[in-house]
């Protein structure tokens, strides 16, 4: 199952993404994360600021590959409880670029509550890399990351210069 954890993107220049997520008592996690104290899980904050990460790494490529994942975490400290009804700003900084992908500097906060925070590696790849005949479905993922840019932004796509 894929959760779409930004709901919208705020602000983006080259080196800085800022998105926003609407935590909803609709969501279906919250019904077990917990039934008498529903709070977005710890799990998911870390995917969002990896979601962030990703359109950041799509935009400084330009939607040149597919795939962009999280390869690995590190002093990942959580904080505040982030509630239905609440929003969380996620904000991701880019460290280092790489042929392979990036690091970030990442941090998701409530009410300016740090909720998590950490340093992220992203992977950016394509899956043709590993077998060719995978090409069209990189075309495929790539036209609708484009697509679900459009809507997080409300425009196209442009990056602001520093």
């Amino acid at each position: 199952m894929k959760f779409y954890l930004l709901d919208k993107i705020e602000s983006v220049s080259e080196t800085r993404l800022i998105a926003l997520k609407h935590v909803s008592l609709a969501e279906e996690y919250l019904a077990d994360h917990f039934p008498t104290f529903p709070v977005l899980p710890g799990v998911l904050m870390l995917e969002a600021l990896s979601q962030a990460a990703g359109w950041l790494l799509h935009l400084r490529r330009e939607f040149a590959r597919s795939m962009t994942i999280l390869k690995e975490a590190r002093n990942v400290k959580y904080g505040a409880f982030v509630p239905p009804g609440g929003i969380l700003r996620v904000d991701v900084e880019l460290a280092k670029l790489t042929d392979e992908g990036g690091s970030f500097k990442a941090l998701a906060s409530l009410d300016g509550k740090t909720a998590v925070s950490g340093r992220i590696e992203m992977a950016y790849f394509n899956l043709a890399a590993q077998q060719a005949e995978l090409a069209a479905i990189d075309r495929n993922l790539i036209e609708h990351s484009r697509q679900r840019w459009a809507l997080l932004t409300q425009k196209e796509i442009t990056l602001q210069k520093e």
